[in-house]
């Protein structure tokens, strides 16, 4: 059975931050974990070397696996902020449209900078991410 590798750890989310080389990210970053920790009402949390996450539910697939992720999430990678958790809502479509400069991978949804999109339609974006997943899988 594959053991999960993206697990909480107990790195400060400000720490790794603090570490991110890219000034904009690192601004960026920021600003998306007071978002991300005002809509959810949870702390940010380190999943893993380079995910912070809010809040988590429990999952387990048919094969057997299981686990903890993280509702909502983000990650300050060198080209992109990777968000995650956004897209599978309702309603996302509609507020991606609104969103602006903006790429979606398989689940997670990639910006350059915060200043190519519309704060307000990805906070909307994070709130139904969030209590869609909320609704899917509940709260751990």
């Amino acid at each position: 059975m594959p053991t999960t590798k993206t697990l909480p750890t107990p790195v400060d989310p400000h720490e790794f931050i603090a570490g991110v080389a890219h000034p904009q990210r690192r601004a960026d970053a920021l600003v998306l974990m007071e978002m991300m920790e005002s809509v959810t009402g949870h702390p940010g949390t380190m999943w893993g070397p380079s995910i912070i996450g809010s809040d988590s539910y429990h999952y387990r697939y048919d094969s057997g696996h299981e686990g903890d992720a993280a509702m909502i999430g983000f990650s300050p990678r060198a080209s992109s902020l990777s968000l995650y958790g956004l897209t599978n809502a309702p309603r996302a479509p509609e507020l991606l449209e609104k969103l602006g400069k903006s790429r979606r991978g398989a689940s997670c949804l990639y910006v350059n900078k915060l200043a190519d999109v519309d704060i307000d339609a990805l906070r909307k974006l994070m709130e139904h991410g969030y209590q869609h997943m909320k609704k899917e899988h509940g709260s751990t």
